[in-house]
């Protein structure tokens, strides 16, 4: 093989690449100032996508942008602060490349477990599961054969409080960045949801409020449905009612048993918080008051 040709076959250094992420008050010259610092810091944006709310008045934007060699996340956090400023943003930049730091919470259900620690392992899902929190033992061994650290926390009535700061001491210790409440059959505190604001998702089944309780998924069969499905939210302390991140839905007939419709129902809530923490993660994900703004 000539010399040249060995050069040709080298794989080329992608750029880094990083994502932006913003809301404010919607006004004039937003896009411009964005694309204007991107461009005058050396910077070229890949993808873009914002949405201005009529109603609320906000404006929201993702920016997908590579950047030189000598250009870190820190530089650009300092230099965009000016942009920020003058037009009264919460915004974030993060290297698109970091894998965002989770923790799973779990019961005695272990179908969404299951499904995220395989969809991570194969980056189906570009996180790092830190460690998998769970009030039972059961799903001990599932974890740790994925080479997760697996802390067991009971829960009663008086270790509540206790269990809530050991978990987050666990978020402390492993910079955890999300939590996930993969059925994690525990009501949490006020005080726990308002400290991990915006950083908790949870599945529900679509049933709520109509079938709450033991064995919601036969009681919808008793009842004849013909559409199950399930929600992933932001967790807040308003039970079940939190901003809706992705909704999933399944129709059956009459023929299905109570068993199948378990399996679906199970299914579906693996489906839409895969893609609610997969979403979160690539900060695809926007708090818009009672609601959220999801960039595709």
């Amino acid at each position: 093989m000539c010399h040249a040709c060995a050069v040709t076959d080298q794989p080329s250094q992608q750029p880094p690449q990083y994502v932006l992420t913003l809301s404010c008050p919607d006004k004039q010259g937003i896009v411009h100032a964005v694309s204007s610092y991107l461009f005058m810091t050396g910077c070229n944006i890949v993808d873009s996508q914002q949405f201005g709310d009529q109603g609320t008045g906000l404006f929201f934007m993702r920016v997908h942008f590579s950047a030189g060699d000598e250009v870190t996340a820190d530089k650009l956090r300092a230099s965009f602060a000016a942009v920020g400023d003058a037009y009264h943003m919460d915004w974030r930049i993060h290297p698109s490349a970091e894998r965002m730091r989770v923790v799973l919470m779990v019961s005695r259900f272990g179908h969404c477990l299951n499904d995220l620690l395989f969809r991570a392992s194969t980056s189906a899902v570009p996180v790092e599961i830190a460690a998998v929190v769970s009030n039972h033992t059961e799903f001990r061994a599932l974890v740790e054969s994925y080479q997760v650290p697996f802390h067991h926390i009971p829960v009663t009535k008086d270790t509540k409080a206790d269990a809530e700061a050991r978990l987050l001491e666990i978020v402390a210790e492993q910079g955890v960045e999300l939590v996930v409440l993969a059925r994690y059959m525990q009501v949490l505190s006020d005080d726990l949801c308002r400290k991990l604001s915006g950083r908790i998702i949870n599945i529900h089944h679509s049933f709520l409020p109509s079938f709450k309780g033991a064995k919601p998924y036969h009681q919808a069969h008793d009842r004849g449905v013909k559409l199950i499905g399930a929600t992933a939210h932001y967790v807040t302390a308003d039970l079940d009612e939190g901003p809706i991140i992705e909704q999933e839905v399944e129709r059956v007939g009459h023929e299905v048993t109570p068993e199948q419709l378990v399996a679906i129902g199970r299914d579906v809530e693996c489906q839409a918080l895969a893609r609610a923490v997969k979403w979160h993660s690539e900060h695809r994900v926007l708090l818009n008051g009672r609601r959220t703004v999801v960039f595709g």
